[in-house]
């Protein structure tokens, strides 16, 4: 094999690699999206019970953009790879225990350094998550692990599944046609 050919499939490797990056991320910012979304318009309708005018939507966007990647990394780390030779229910409960603790994580760290970079104290800068307090650190981590649980039982059903068929059993694609046969 000369070093062309090397090359030409190290180029379409890295080139599918990067899609295949990209697709995850993808689906990882639509599911993150949607659920902050969800959690914007629901502060909305509170607040707008009390008066209170709230126009806070990009909070979703940019929420997710930035956390699909965090969660993209988490999951290139491939921490919970110990996990997957039990049933599945434990990698599903734990990758979103893991995910729900890196989110709120790397919350309060965002804070503190836009803080610091404010020049206000760490102490300071400290958010106060679901109002403030354990009981308001524990709804949140509550309400995102519920959240976060249909995301991983599809990413672990799909991968225990052969590739793609979990999408046509949802989507009704070839996979299903093969079945009927």
């Amino acid at each position: 094999m000369d070093s062309n050919s090397r090359i030409g499939d190290r180029t379409f490797n890295l080139r599918e690699r990067a899609l295949d990056e990209a697709r995850r991320f993808a689906v990882m910012f639509v599911y993150l999206w949607v659920l902050f979304g969800l959690f914007v318009l629901n502060e909305r309708i509170i607040l707008d019970q009390r008066g209170i005018d709230f126009a806070a939507h990009g909070f979703a966007l940019v929420n997710a953009l930035v956390l699909a990647k965090v969660m993209l990394l988490t999951e290139d780390l491939n921490l919970g790879r110990w996990m997957r030779r039990r049933p599945l229910i434990y990698p599903i409960l734990f990758e979103s225990l893991l995910l729900t603790v890196m989110f709120i994580c790397f919350h309060v760290a965002e804070r503190v350094v836009i803080g610091l970079a404010k020049r206000e104290t760490v102490e300071a800068s400290i958010p106060a998550i679901g109002g403030g307090g354990f009981a308001g650190v524990l709804c949140v981590a509550v309400i995102l692990f519920v959240a976060l649980i249909p995301f991983f039982a599809f990413r672990n059903v799909s991968r225990e599944l052969a590739p793609g068929q979990l999408h046509a059993m949802l989507f009704g694609t070839a996979a299903k046609v093969t079945k009927d046969q």
